[in-house]
């Protein structure tokens, strides 16, 4: 089993200090595997966002002239407190998000302790350069961090996503007003508690939970946040790009909604494809922006792969996260278990068959059984629609020029796969497939060096790797004269 939970923080962190919301109101979070309530916590709005917003401005102005390997110590000594308490972390998104507390473990707070120490390391590494130009004249250009960044996350991976936002933003010299999603503020909670032990200045980060219309909406209004970044669907993504637009043209990055389409070509090893399939759609309970949930496979391995995908399927143990013998947990929410089994309520009217899965699993807890579909037509809602759950629909194709058309026949493109033993197809194929990342021969497989983002309607910007820098930097140039006037008659 998982160890217990004996700690946890209900308070919004603003300038250095835990403290109730300014209107009194607190909100559930309830534990998704049996529905009951384990904490109330503080409900920031508007008032409590000034606030924040004013103190991270306030530090601001202080912390941008911090020395860049002082921050890069400090980002050292959040990442090793982390891991000193990675067993504690892990049970509390298990706790919070229902996700199996050793997927938590390997996965949430190992991949964010690695992303800490990463983006730690490019703290002195932000550098400039001297492009040749005309004249006696010397030209300096140098990055410089944005100011006072708002960002917002989602509730799938709610420890890994603050990291991943928080590192090059911390690292750059920046300020942040960070708001954990609703359903899961407990991880970002005590992460604040651990930044404010490893030194972090009052100020420098702030986090509060809240609700998206009200918490979330002042964040990517305000007047004083001078970028926003957001997780979450393609619908309340336009929402912030509308408000971030329409208050001061704040600059914004955005990681948003996936339908992602896995090949299966011939020649593929039908079992390792499997295995990379139920991997795809069932990780994280398949609520995964990239999760692989249309699968094209040749007519010629169709039935083999289908069998194979069904038995992984159906060998899935579902059950609470902290039961460490579990492969899958719940679905985060009532609300999400009621979306996931509407969708596929509708899958069956529309006239998919079922393979396997498609039920409730139990009483309590918000849990669903791993679900495939077949005879799955392209205008059906399943297929075209991002459901954030387990449930995938397996279609056949014949020619692969023309399986990568109907891959790429969607509003999304944030992630792509091919399963195949040929090198050529691999690199030929993923080239053509409108994705920001393509997977050969594996799928979710991340690294705090590369880049992640969409195509389309999947986002703006991408997060991690070098590229992320830019995201958290202003780019600035700088002209000397080396004589004469600096302005020529």
């Amino acid at each position: 089993m998982a160890p217990a939970v004996t700690h946890i923080q209900d308070k919004l962190l603003i300038n250095g200090k835990f403290v109730p919301a300014i209107s009194g109101k607190t909100f559930e979070v309830v534990n998704p595997a049996d529905e009951k309530v384990v904490a109330h916590v503080a409900e920031a709005d508007k008032e409590d966002v000034d606030v924040a917003v004013k103190a991270a401005r306030t530090a601001f102005e202080s912390f941008r002239k911090t020395d860049c390997q002082w921050r890069r110590n400090v980002m050292m000594r959040l990442a090793d407190i982390l891991e000193k308490n990675s067993e504690e972390m892990a049970a509390l998104e298990s706790l919070d998000n229902g996700k199996p507390y050793d997927v938590a473990l390997k996965a949430d707070v190992a991949l964010a302790i690695d992303c800490f120490r990463y983006y730690a390391g490019f703290a002195d590494k932000v550098d400039g350069y001297v492009p040749p130009r005309a004249g006696n004249f010397l030209a300096v250009v140098k990055r410089q961090p944005v100011g006072v960044c708002g960002q917002i996350i989602p509730w799938n991976f709610p420890l890994l996503m603050a990291a991943m936002k928080l590192g090059p933003a911390l690292a750059c010299g920046n300020t942040v007003v960070l708001k954990p999603a609703e359903q899961t503020p407990l991880s970002a909670l005590r992460l604040g508690e651990m930044a404010m032990e490893a030194g972090y200045p009052a100020g420098v980060l702030n986090i509060l939970p809240g609700f998206g219309a009200t918490a979330g909406a002042a964040i990517a209004s305000h007047m004083e946040v001078d970028k926003v970044a957001f997780t979450g669907s393609t619908m309340v993504g336009r929402q912030v790009m509308r408000m971030a637009a329409e208050s001061n043209i704040k600059k914004v990055s955005l990681e948003l909604g996936g339908k992602s389409a896995l090949i299966v070509c011939e020649d593929a090893d039908v079992e390792q494809a499997a295995h990379v399939a139920t991997m795809g759609i069932y990780f994280n309970m398949g609520q995964v922006c990239t999760a692989s949930s249309r699968m094209y496979v040749h007519e010629s391995v169709y039935d083999e792969f289908l069998s194979r995908l069904r038995k992984h399927a159906e060998s899935r143990k579902i059950g609470p996260g902290n039961n460490i013998a579990n492969d899958m947990g719940p679905l985060v929410s009532k609300k999400q278990h009621e979306r996931v089994l509407a969708y596929v309520e509708d899958g069956v009217k529309e006239g998919a068959t079922v393979v396997t899965g498609g039920s409730r699993v139990g009483s309590q807890g918000y849990f669903v059984q791993p679900t495939i579909f077949a005879d799955v037509q392209e205008s059906m809602r399943i297929c075209k629609e991002e459901i954030f759950g387990p449930v995938t629909c397996v279609m056949k194709f014949r020619d692969i020029d023309e399986v990568v058309k109907r891959a790429n026949d969607s509003i999304y493109g944030l992630a792509a796969g091919i399963c195949t033993r040929k090198m050529d197809t691999a690199l030929r194929y993923a080239t053509y497939l409108d994705a920001g990342t393509v997977w050969v021969n594996t799928w979710n497989n991340f690294d705090s060096s590369v880049p992640f983002g969409g195509f389309k309607q999947s986002g703006i910007g991408r997060e991690l790797g070098r590229d992320a820098i830019d995201l958290y930097t202003e780019t600035k140039a700088i002209h000397f004269a080396l004589d004469g006037p600096i302005v020529k008659p």
